[in-house]
């Protein structure tokens, strides 16, 4: 779901701004997008409710990266009973339980990463090593973020 809209509190709005700065500290070159997908009935019926999906782009086609724009989906769990009317930033006590990346340009998906399953690249092409290792440097981060323990101010986990 877009970023945008999943800002339901301030704490989780903190939160995204947190990952927009993560990867644009790493990326300067990096414009956000909170808001990838479009808002039509189509795209709709894709979109997860139970992710944070914020879109990066270069300002062209980036050769060591093999693409003009990221899509970084964090997938989130909630601790809690499942309410399906709910999203997850509305739930308490919910987590990352992964991040899927991928490399886009004007020929579509060029690469994308999963760190649901062993942190590999995949596809046609994938970035310039070093900036392999910068990516996952950004996922930890994320994980670091949103699964840290709460402060004493925070009720839940976002």
């Amino acid at each position: 779901m877009n970023a945008a809209e999943q800002a339901s509190s301030i704490e989780f709005a903190s939160k995204i701004a947190a990952v927009v700065g993560l990867f644009k500290t790493e990326f300067p070159d990096l414009r956000a997008d909170l808001k990838p997908w479009a808002n039509d009935p189509d795209t709709r019926d894709l979109v997860d409710p139970d992710s944070i999906d914020v879109g990066f782009h270069f300002p062209g086609v980036s050769r060591l990266f093999q693409c003009r724009s990221l899509l970084v989906q964090i997938r989130l769990h909630s601790d809690l009973e499942d309410d399906s009317n709910q999203k997850p930033s509305q739930l308490g006590k919910c987590r990352v339980i992964g991040l899927d990346l991928a490399g886009f340009d004007h020929r579509g998906k060029r690469w994308s990463l999963s760190t649901i399953d062993d942190w590999a690249f995949s596809g046609e092409v994938t970035p310039d090593p070093t900036c392999r290792e910068r990516l996952r440097r950004c996922c930890r981060q994320v994980f670091a973020l949103f699964n840290a323990p709460p402060t004493t101010s925070e009720s839940d986990c976002f």
